[in-house]
């Protein structure tokens, strides 16, 4: 993991739980809908989707 998406994380890794979602965008929307859903992310809206270092695919960093 490279310095630039450590500072994108709102919380230091020692503080809390960090879930990364990385895939198609259809696929990281899909999961992150299913885990709003399921009540295990208050508001999804707070989760933008990001590039990923992986060519095609998007991310999302959880923080619980």
């Amino acid at each position: 993991m490279t310095t630039e998406f450590n500072e994108l994380l709102p919380a230091p890794p020692e503080d809390a739980v960090q879930i990364w979602i990385i895939g198609s965008r259809d696929q990281v929307i899909h999961k992150m809908n299913e885990f709003h859903v399921r009540r295990l992310v208050p508001d999804r809206a707070r989760f933008p989707l990001i590039p990923a270092p992986v060519p095609g695919k998007v991310m999302t960093v959880l923080v619980c």
